[in-house]
């Protein structure tokens, strides 16, 4: 039987990837708008989304049909989907959107090819052309704003890239993506909770601080990441990482529509070569074995 390496992906993988991705540009854009504004500070920020997306996923578990096998309790993915949305949001007290952007999505690429090329999985030259093109297209984004970044918020914004490629990972052949989400969640609010904790002096937050958290906990983040779950079935390593690639342009575009931000010619010309160098490797074929969920 092909696997998701050996043939083209379906219709149902391309819409939840394409759902997947435009939640995690709604999550970016809502971590900047209220981290940039002050409104809250990033570990009740990161607090909040856990805990919310915690409790709205429990919902939803509780009032689905039927009941859901008890699922292994993934504690490493836990530890990775935390330390995503901690690093995360301190990342982004000192870095700009673009070169943010440019940090965590190069991230998460070298950590999920990384893990596929260990386990065997090769790459055709439509693949690679087209990862090269989606690569360049977003370094030609952001590129007018890079500057040399902050060090803490490089090696911050590196790190929620990296655990956010492992996370991804760990989610690959999951029968139950909205078990192991929730399960996920559920385990990783204890450790953002702490977090604020420690650093309670600095805690503050307005109404509408929270309210932006809440939205990103329950509905970008927490359902987001099921739908996440339910693609990567669908998708290889290469695959799930350069698809990623397409977040900054939905991003800004948008900011572009509920930010006021204008939609220049340059933002035009690289999302076209970021989405079409995105299409050529998700067309081509991969050789070899997927890299498999470590137990």
């Amino acid at each position: 039987m092909p696997t998701a390496a050996d043939s083209s992906i379906g219709v149902r993988t391309v819409l939840l990837t394409t759902v997947a991705m435009c939640a995690f540009a709604a999550n970016s854009l809502l971590c900047r708008l209220a981290l940039q504004h002050a409104s809250i500070d990033p570990a009740s920020f990161a607090s909040i989304r856990l805990v919310s997306g915690a409790l709205a996923l429990a919902l939803i578990v509780r009032m689905k049909p039927g009941r859901s096998a008890p699922g292994h309790a993934d504690w490493l993915a836990a530890a990775m989907l935390f330390a995503y949305v901690a690093f995360f949001s301190f990342a982004y007290l000192t870095l700009s959107a673009g070169t943010g952007a440019l940090i965590l999505f190069g991230a998460v690429q070298v950590t999920m090819f990384s893990a596929g090329l260990r386990s065997g999985e090769t790459f055709r030259p439509m693949a690679w052309i087209g990862l090269v093109l989606a690569a360049a297209g977003l370094v030609y984004l952001v590129s007018p704003g890079l500057s040399a970044p902050p060090l803490l918020g490089a090696v911050s914004m590196a790190a929620a890239g990296a655990a956010w490629g492992v996370y991804s990972l760990r989610g690959r052949g999951i029968t139950d993506p909205l078990a192991a989400t929730a399960g996920n969640f559920l385990r990783a609010a204890p450790f953002a909770l702490v977090l604020s904790g420690l650093l309670a002096a600095r805690v503050h937050a307005d109404a509408v601080g929270v309210a932006l958290a809440v939205a990103s906990g329950a509905l970008t983040s927490g359902i987001g990441y099921v739908i996440w779950f339910a693609a990567l079935n669908g998708l290889s390593a290469m695959r799930a990482a350069t698809v990623q690639l397409s977040v900054p342009p939905i991003a800004a575009f948008g900011a572009a529509l509920l930010l006021s931000e204008a939609i220049t010619p340059r933002l035009a010309w690289a999302s076209a070569v970021i989405l079409g160098g995105i299409a050529l490797v998700m067309t081509s074929r991969s050789r070899g074995t997927l890299a498999r969920r470590q137990a």
